[in-house]
Order: structure tokens, then C-alpha cells, then sequence
């Protein structure tokens, strides 16, 4: 079915990006940075020598390319195939993002990597990420052929949850990046890693104990908590690890480690984001019906 090819193609399209964190991460883990002093090119080559920081550098330029040309033929192949409109736009503006991203991506080595656009980069690339997600989710059979409601009468509600959540991981993620560029210190993101932790389990545990059970749901409240439980573990690896090894080359677990908490991270935010879309289209809220007009004595 041209549906489930479509589908198919937007995973490979998540998996592409995931793959890009990656790479982006492995940049500056390994302080490549500016190891390749031009853009768009490269030394003033499409394909420079691939020696030292240069191969991190230009390699997470080749992977961008081939995920933003891979954007480009989703966009339109969501124009041409999909009936809703609201899914074209969305292909359009993941579009729109994947060009963004490479403009704050040559920025960043332009202007000698400053803080902001480089921060500004690496969230935009894990909202990017998360929007390949949704997009996968979107033209999936299963997410079309979903069905049912739950009762949204808790406090907090379970849209306020799907609201909130999202936003504290993105959040959290910025705080990182802050402190991988060195425009915070670790205080900030250690706090922040604990108290999104936490909303991130309880919002998991709050979609688990709903009486009506959707599938889909509860698949992403158990993502939510493996994907968090393994986050902890490797932030706090990364950190042990950056406290252990002080050499002047990073070590390569302390890299491994680094890396993996970026990518979890994206995928972090993607859960999170998946589970609140899932909880907006399922939770219904209640109407209470009016209590009918005392008779008049």
C-alpha cells in the first residue's frame, strides 16, 4: 500500500536524523568544531581529506545533506499522497526546519561558534528529530486505526501533562546544550535532569493507570520510562566519566557516554512529544451535566 511506503519512508527519515544527533554530538564531543574553517564548502572542496576533526566536521555535513534531501522528497510526497492538510503543512515546515538548521549549522563555524546559534543549533536538530517522529506516528496504520477515548478529570489534567512535559524536556535539552557549549556550568542541567525525571515518570504513570486503555498509550507511557531510565544512566555516566578522565584528548568513553545521552535525549523529547499528541487526540474531557433549576416556592 502507498500508505505504508510512505510510512516506512518517514522512518527511515527518524532513524536518518537520529543518526544525525549523532554525528552533531560527535562533533563537539571531540571539539571539531572548526575543524573545517568554511561553509558551505569544505576547505573550498566538496569532499575534503577526511583526516582528524575534519572527518567529524564534514561527515555531519554529508549526513545533514543527505536528511535534508530526504526532507525535501517527504515534503512532496506527503503533498502528492496524503488527503490531510494539516500533515502537508507539517512536511513543509519540517522542511522549513531541516534548511534552519543547516543555516545555524554554518553560522556556528562562520562566526567562530557562538553561543547562542550554536545552542539555538542543537535544540532545533532534537525538535527536528522529534518532528520525524510525529510525522512517522502520523502515517503510521496503527495511529489510523486507533480508536477509543479516556476521561481527562484528574488534577493536573492529562492535557496540561501533554502540554507541560514536552516543553520541560525541551527545556532541559537547552540547558544541556548551554552547558556542552560552556555558556552554564553543570548546576543548572543536574537540577533540571531531576525534576523533568520526575514529571516524565508521573506523567508515564498517569497514562498507565488510565481505566480505558488505548494501545498506542500505553506503548508510549512504557517508552517514556525506559527511555528516561536510560537517560539517567547515562547522564550520570557521561558525568563520572568527565570527572574522571582530564586528559587533553577526550577519551573515548567519556565520548561513547556523551553521545548517548545526546541521542537518548532526542529520543527523550521524541517520547515525550509522541505521548502528549497521543493523550490530545484521545483524552476527552467530561461534561458535566447542569443541575436542573430549584422550583420556586
Amino acid at each position: 500500500m502507498q500508505s505504508l511506503s510512505l510510512h516506512r519512508f518517514a522512518l527511515v527519515l527518524a532513524v536518518s536524523t537520529l543518526f544525525l544527533v549523532v554525528a552533531g554530538g560527535m562533533v563537539v564531543s571531540m571539539e571539531a568544531g572548526l575543524s573545517v574553517p568554511d561553509w558551505p564548502l569544505s576547505y573550498g572542496k566538496v569532499m575534503p581529506p577526511m583526516e582528524g576533526g575534519v572527518f567529524y566536521e564534514h561527515g555531519h555535513r554529508m549526513v545533514a545533506s543527505t536528511v535534508g534531501f530526504l526532507t525535501i522528497i517527504l515534503a512532496v510526497w506527503l503533498q502528492v499522497k496524503d488527503r490531510r492538510s494539516w500533515l502537508k503543512k507539517l512536511g513543509w515546515a519540517a522542511l522549513g526546519a531541516v534548511i534552519l538548521q543547516g543555516v545555524l549549522g554554518g553560522l556556528t563555524v562562520l562566526f567562530l561558534l557562538p553561543k547562542p546559534v550554536s545552542i539555538s543549533h542543537a535544540c532545533l536538530a532534537q525538535l527536528f528529530f522529534s518532528t520525524t517522529v510525529a510525522i512517522a506516528l502520523f502515517t503510521s496504520p496503527a495511529w489510523q486505526a486507533a480508536q477509543g477515548t479516556v476521561s481527562d478529570t484528574g488534577s493536573p489534567s492529562l492535557r496540561t501533562l501533554a502540554w507541560v512535559t514536552p516543553l520541560a524536556v525541551l527545556g532541559q535539552i537547552a540547558l544541556g546544550a548551554a552547558f556542552r557549549h560552556k555558556a552554564l556550568g553543570i548546576i543548572p542541567h543536574l537540577a533540571g535532569s531531576l525534576a523533568v525525571s520526575g514529571l516524565l515518570i508521573y506523567f508515564a504513570m498517569v497514562l498507565l493507570a488510565l481505566e480505558q486503555q488505548i494501545p498506542l498509550l500505553r506503548r508510549a507511557a512504557m517508552a517514556i520510562i525506559w527511555i528516561t531510565i536510560a537517560q539517567m544512566v547515562l547522564g550520570i555516566a557521561a558525568y563520572l566519566t568527565r570527572l574522571t578522565f582530564t586528559g587533553v584528548q577526550p577519551a573515548a568513553v567519556m565520548v561513547g557516554f556523551t553521545v548517548a545521552h545526546v541521542a537518548t535525549g532526542a529520543l527523550t523529547l521524541a517520547a515525550a512529544l509522541s505521548a502528549a499528541i497521543l493523550t490530545l487526540r484521545f483524552a476527552q474531557i467530561e461534561q458535566r451535566a447542569e443541575a436542573p433549576h430549584a422550583a420556586r416556592a
